[in-house]
Formats: structure tokens, C-alpha cells, sequence
């Protein structure tokens, strides 16, 4: 019958650090939670029918993926980084490009802009995509130099990490010498920039987005109605990931929204508006709140949100009709489907088949097999 391949298989991929080069000890929670993630992405597409490989990334994404060439295995990615490095993220993906995986998520260029918090915010100003004023602070004297700019209550957050790594309950500040202490905090304790930006005490809401193009889940609010301080209305680090904290009892994540149609839609609106500004693909999260005449401004776009079961981008696929395996199995389609991995003609398409060889359209042509035309189809579901 001729050349054949085995049934295309997915690599589960993430990260694993036993120590972290900066921050604080607690950070490592946030590096856990991806693990945990991991394992129940690889139940689900074991019960969807695939093969599945965890790939647990140590040290170097290259070598971890060795024994799962590309022309195999797609990449289910849930890389972070490793040790709190910067920008390991995106690097994750930049090597996924230039093996030539076909993988889950955004380009690498995308969570590179999205993870950069005042370069995202500028893409945002430029794109007419309302976002809190922000200003950056390499060092704690820069807080002098621009004092007559300022407005308070500010929040203070590390200008490179996510998962509300560096957000604490000093993070909002009122006066300059808070400020100040914010910023030392951040640049000393995670060796870079620190971002500011003005504080909107209003409603806050999570918008999950998938597919091409992007289809807007149920939206998500979370519920401060526990902190009675506006101030302290926050998801900070501990609300995410401390599980003893009151903060975690105390953020609960309603969804669906309850909200005037007309507001919805401006907040769905003001979200693919953000995704096109970053260049998302596949699937996101972006985080917002709402101002006077409930204007919703942008804090931040998830490139790579945490897709655990108990995590906000599965409470709003449950809500629009999907279980989490049927989550994680969409995730992958949409990654089949979207262009991404280049061949030396120039053209671009995902995986390729050969659909007399397999039902579920998941055998690929090796690179240089002789096909009929005709014959080629992307892999679906």
C-alpha cells in the first residue's frame, strides 16, 4: 500500500523549575500550577482518542523534544519558561516556529508583545484600544522626575510577568513615597522595569477568545464583593494561587457575567479589538475593567492563559456547551487548521493526510512524498 506514518500524536508540553533565579519563594506556586495543568490536558486527549506525550522541559525545549520529531507530533504548548527567566515564553515558541511544529497558541512574536506589559499598552494606544495611562520606572528616582504627571491610585506591577507574579497587597499605591517603595520592590526583588498604571476601581472582567476568527466565550467577572477597600479589589497573586489565602475564598469567578447587552458587547467588541492588536492566534485571554460610563479598558492580554480545569478560560467554554475534554480537543483542531508551519516553496498550511489511510484524517505525508492532487487534506476532527 506504500509509505505510511503512525497516527499523528500530540506532545504535551511544559515547563518544570525546581528553583527560581528571582522574585519571591511563593512565586514557584505559579510554576506548580502548570504542571498540574499539563496532566489534565493529557487525560483529556487521551480520552479523545490521541497519543499523548508529556514533555516536561528542564532545561532546553530542543532537547526535550527530540525523541517527537515534527513531522509527527503536534505540540499541545503550556511553556512558560523555566526559573522565572525573562521572556522564556515567548522563546518556547520562537524554537516550536523554527522546528517547524505545529503547535497550540500564538506566535512567539505575539506572547512576546503581550508578556512586554508597556509595549503591549502602546500597541493598544495605537491601535484606539482603551487602556489605563501607564507610565514605566527603570529605578525608584524616576518617581521624582515625572511627579507632576502622575495620578493616583496607581497600580504597580512588574513589567514581564504574568500569573499576577509580583501583585501584592502593597502593589496599589496612593502617594509618592508608596510609589516609590513599589518600585524598588519590583526592580529590586525581580530585576526588571516596573509598570504604573492608573487604577480603575470598577468591575473587572476576564474575556476568553478562540478560534479564527476569534469567537468570544461567556464573558467571566470576578466577584470583590468580600474586600470592602475599592483598593484591594485586585487578583493578586495570592487570589490566584494561594490556597489558604482569603483572597482565593474571596475571588470567585461568575460567569456568565451578569451585564446589560449593550455593555457585553462593547466589552466583546473592545476585546477582538485587543487580540488584533497583539496578533493573537488560537486561543486568549484579555482582562479588563470598566471605568466611567462603564468604558472597558484593557489591563492585559493572555497570550497562553492557564487552561486548568478550575481555571476561568474552562468556566466560560463549560458555559458556552464544552466539557474540558472538548475544550482541549477544539484547542487542538483550531491549531490543526491555522496556518503555521512553512514549507520551502513559501506556501503554508498545517498538517497534511492521506485520508484513505486513516478515518480521522491524522497520518501525514513525510516532506518530499509525491502526492495526486486532491489527495492532501487538513487534519480536522
Amino acid at each position: 500500500m506504500g509509505w505510511r506514518r503512525q497516527p499523528l500524536g500530540v506532545a504535551v508540553l511544559y515547563n518544570v523549575s525546581a528553583c527560581l533565579i528571582k522574585g519571591e519563594p511563593r512565586d514557584l506556586l505559579a510554576e506548580q500550577g502548570v504542571t498540574v495543568c499539563a496532566e489534565a490536558v493529557g487525560q483529556a486527549l487521551r480520552a479523545g482518542g490521541y497519543r499523548v506525550a508529556q514533555v516536561p522541559v528542564h532545561m532546553d525545549v530542543e532537547l526535550a523534544l527530540e525523541p517527537y520529531p515534527p513531522t509527527d507530533w503536534l505540540v499541545f504548548n503550556l511553556g512558560e519558561g523555566l526559573e522565572g527567566r525573562l521572556f522564556e515564553e515567548p522563546r518556547i515558541v520562537w524554537a516550536l516556529e523554527a522546528m517547524g511544529y505545529c503547535f497550540t497558541g500564538s506566535s512567539g512574536d505575539a506572547i512576546a508583545r503581550s508578556v512586554h506589559k508597556a509595549r503591549a499598552k502602546d500597541l493598544f494606544a495605537r491601535h484606539g484600544v482603551p487602556t489605563p495611562s501607564w507610565w514605566f520606572f527603570r529605578h525608584p528616582d524616576d518617581v521624582d522626575a515625572l511627579r507632576e504627571h502622575l495620578v493616583f491610585p496607581l497600580i504597580v506591577k512588574p513589567v514581564a510577568e504574568d500569573a499576577s507574579i509580583g501583585v501584592g497587597p502593597h502593589a496599589v499605591v496612593n502617594d509618592l513615597p508608596s510609589l516609590r517603595d513599589r518600585v524598588a520592590y519590583v526592580v529590586e526583588r525581580y530585576r526588571q522595569a516596573a509598570l504604573a498604571e492608573i487604577f480603575i476601581a470598577g468591575r473587572e472582567f476576564n474575556v476568553a477568545l478562540w478560534g479564527d476568527p476569534p469567537q468570544v466565550l461567556p464573558l467571566a467577572e470576578i466577584d470583590f464583593g468580600a474586600f470592602e477597600d475599592p483598593y484591594t479589589r485586585i487578583v493578586s497573586f495570592a487570589a490566584k494561587w494561594e490556597e489558604t489565602s482569603f483572597e482565593y475564598h474571596n475571588t470567585p469567578v461568575l460567569c456568565p457575567a451578569q451585564i446589560g447587552e449593550g455593555v457585553a458587547e462593547r466589552i466583546a467588541h473592545t476585546a477582538r479589538r485587543a487580540w488584533d492588536a497583539v496578533g493573537c492566534c488560537g486561543y486568549a485571554r484579555v482582562d479588563m475593567r470598566l471605568g466611567a460610563g462603564d468604558l472597558p479598558y484593557v489591563v492585559e492580554v493572555n497570550c497562553n492563559p492557564d487552561l486548568s480545569p478550575e481555571a476561568g478560560f474552562h468556566h466560560a467554554a463549560r458555559v458556552a456547551g464544552y466539557s474540558y475534554e472538548q475544550m482541549v480537543l477544539n484547542i487542538v483542531d483550531i491549531a490543526s487548521r491555522h496556518p503555521n508551519v512553512y514549507d520551502h516553496g513559501g506556501s503554508c498550511g498545517r498538517w497534511t493526510s492521506y485520508p484513505q489511510y486513516d478515518g480521522h484524517g491524522r497520518h501525514l505525508h513525510a516532506r518530499g512524498v509525491d502526492v495526486r492532487r486532491g489527495d492532501l487534506v487538513h487534519v480536522s476532527r
